[in-house]
């Protein structure tokens, strides 16, 4: 399952769903005003911090992502301050602090294979950024 998808085609359909075998529902996180392009911002979520990555103008159309903003190497809260770019062709974003790059399709880090970070589906819905969850959330890393 991807944490992007194109918000003018949404790869998730409103309501419960399953994922990996657990009931799920699309939760508001916050406005899309609080996005700012091509950058990252921080919004709390089930006990963590997730950075959302909005990249409006991408060739596949708009993308959105949420990755835990919590460096698994340091332990500090950074990630959502990271520089986004491609490398061997994923998009990624840099932490701040040792410069892992992590993919934010799926949070794995190119550099060191047994660091992650968690991901979560997320998607525009009008004016308001959701995300996907269990009912039962747990955004520990």
């Amino acid at each position: 399952m991807s944490t992007a998808q194109s918000l003018t085609t949404p790869a998730w359909s409103q309501g419960s769903q399953q994922l990996q075998g657990r009931s799920t529902q699309w939760q508001p996180l916050c406005s899309r005003r609080d996005l700012v392009a091509h950058s990252g911002v921080v919004a709390w979520f089930a006990g963590a911090q997730v950075a959302l990555f909005y990249l409006p103008d991408m060739p596949e159309g708009e993308q959105l992502y949420a990755i835990h903003n919590r460096d698994p190497q340091s332990g500090a809260n950074v990630i959502g301050r990271g520089m986004i770019g491609h490398l061997h062709g994923s998009l990624v974003v840099a932490s701040p602090l040792y410069k892992q790059h992590f993919r934010l399709q799926d949070g794995q880090c190119l550099e060191q294979p047994e660091l992650s970070l968690t991901v979560w589906p997320v998607r525009l819905n009008g004016d308001q950024v959701e995300i996907l969850a269990p009912d039962s959330a747990s955004a520990s890393n």
